[in-house]
């Protein structure tokens, strides 16, 4: 009962936030944390395993069925440097200072905390930079950074735990711990995605297709815990094989998962954040009586820790080579503007990774309430002062990209020429041999009503006259041929990089409403 309110609040109070043009997760979390204050309240606690590995695993997902494997591996490199680097840096970071700062916590111990608010949340900064339109590339580094960095501050939490607690893990070199965890789950992903294609192939059912992608994250993440590997790369590799793959599914499971997996999103963050905001009054209750004004004055540090070191990193790694681009333009490297890397140094919200991880701290670890308790102050803090404030960055450094939108007409009028090409070629050969029950009459009319609406950049509507309509299978037939030879040339583009993997995206959803229309 207590989850289902918590549920239909966060939603109702998301919702509100979205009609007042506010940031939801803000709001969500600033009301929670006042009403965790009503006197009588009960503490709403959920397993800390539950928050791993029942919430995280479809947000990843959903991002990463979402999200270009091309993409991803075009900005590799910064991906990296902010998704893995950084974290290892954040860490280290915050588990000195902390170390230095709070009596109670020894050097091990400080840096399991480092590891739980290293890794930022992308929701609402990616729901920022979308609003205001930042440019592609920079929200693709951003989304490729949230797919990564949660494994990689997840291992780093895994080492520390076992180093306080005195317990094992499975290989006590974390270089090759690392390792292992990375190569396995990806290849557990990789397979686990692989495999469900396979099968959703030969469903021939949209939903029982849609109920299967409902499982595979939670499936991709469980195997490879199992395997003492990274779930969270698990159920990326995952989205990423079924997402390339999304291309030949059919339409109706596209169309279905879109929306299923949209839903999901809403509700699963709503409800992290709302949880986040009910633990506030709980959360601080376990610190020891009289430790108050020591920590305080640790929270201020370690959250300052938190909100400095991003930026640092910044400057001192990408800030010489942004200074080499600009002395040595002829550089092959694209280099994003310094205004472009103040943003990304700002957008570093915590959220559902550093709750979760902080709710599973052994109570063997020595200082496990302080961990928790700075842990909540960093992912409040970080989403009340770089909430509010990163909207007001981003119009201050005006860094949209209003050239992108000529771009993105271009880019879309060459994919409706791919498609368009594929179409006359497909006809080619229904005029040679044509489908039981259809006239070359009617494959020249269907085909004129293609040509017309790529021309109109309209989608073909179902009025056609009285002579197709006798032939209403048949000719139906011929479209599904036809949108089945634009989608794979669709794809062809996109995998020889001819064209941006957004605006096929965006094609694809188009033929998916057509074919839909068709079938009614």
């Amino acid at each position: 009962m207590q989850l289902l309110l918590v549920v239909v609040g966060a939603i109702a109070v998301t919702a509100l936030a979205h009609r007042k043009g506010m940031q939801p997760s803000l709001v969500v979390v600033v009301l929670a944390a006042a009403a965790s204050f009503i006197p009588g309240l009960p503490r709403f606690e959920l397993d800390p395993e539950l928050i791993l590995g029942v919430v995280l695993p479809p947000l990843l997902y959903s991002a990463a069925l979402n999200f270009s494997f091309p993409t991803f591996t075009r900005n590799l490199r910064p991906i990296l440097g902010l998704g893995v680097l950084l974290v290892a840096v954040s860490t280290l970071a915050t588990g000195v200072v902390a170390w230095w700062v709070v009596p109670s916590l020894t050097l091990v111990p400080a840096l399991v905390l480092g590891a739980v608010v290293a890794p930022p949340d992308a929701v609402a900064g990616l729901a920022v930079g979308r609003r205001l339109g930042l440019p592609k590339r920079l929200m693709a580094v951003l989304t490729g950074e949230s797919l990564v960095n949660d494994a990689a501050a997840l291992t780093i939490f895994t080492l520390t735990v076992a180093a306080a607690t005195g317990d094992h893990a499975l290989f006590d070199n974390p270089v090759l711990l690392f390792a292992y965890g990375t190569v396995v789950g990806c290849v557990v992903g990789f397979v686990l995605g692989a495999a469900v294609h396979w099968i959703r192939m030969r469903l021939d059912d949209s939903g029982l297709e849609t109920a299967l992608g409902l499982v595979v994250p939670f499936g991709a993440y469980l195997l490879a815990e199992e395997l003492h590997a990274s779930g969270v790369l698990a159920v990326v590799m995952a989205g990423f094989v079924l997402g390339h793959k999304n291309t030949e599914a059919g339409f109706a499971t596209r169309l279905q998962a879109r929306q299923v997996w949209a839903t999901l999103d809403v509700l699963l963050e709503a409800f992290v954040f709302a949880y986040m905001g009910l633990q506030c009054r709980f959360v601080f209750a376990d610190l020891p009586a009289g430790s108050w004004p020591g920590f305080a004055l640790s929270a201020v540090a370690v959250l300052l820790v938190v909100l400095l070191v991003r930026p640092l990193w910044m400057f001192v790694v990408y800030g010489w080579r942004w200074l080499t681009h600009r002395l040595f333009p002829r550089s092959r490297t694209p280099m994003p503007s310094a205004r472009q890397l103040v943003v990304v140094s700002w957008m570093g919200m915590r959220g559902v990774v550093t709750l979760g991880a902080a709710a599973g701290v052994p109570e063997s670890v020595p200082g496990r309430e302080t961990i928790q308790a700075l842990a909540f102050v960093v992912a409040v803090g970080t989403l009340l002062i770089q909430g509010p404030t990163l909207p007001w960055l981003i119009r201050k450094l005006d860094i949209s990209a209003p050239g992108e939108q000529a771009e993105e007409e271009a880019e879309g009028h060459r994919a409706r020429e791919v498609a368009m090409d594929a179409v006359r070629r497909e006809m080619a050969g229904l005029y040679r041999q044509p489908p039981p029950g259809v006239s070359p009459e009617v494959v020249e009319l269907i085909k004129q009503r293609y040509l017309a609406a790529a021309k109109a950049r309209r989608a073909v509507d179902d009025d056609m006259d009285s002579r197709v309509r006798s032939l209403r299978e048949a000719s139906v037939s011929v479209r599904r041929t036809l949108l089945a030879a634009q989608r794979r040339a669709l794809a062809a583009a996109r995998d020889d990089g001819s064209l941006d993997d957004e605006t096929v995206r965006r094609e694809l959803d188009r033929l998916d409403y057509e074919e839909a229309a068709a079938m009614r």
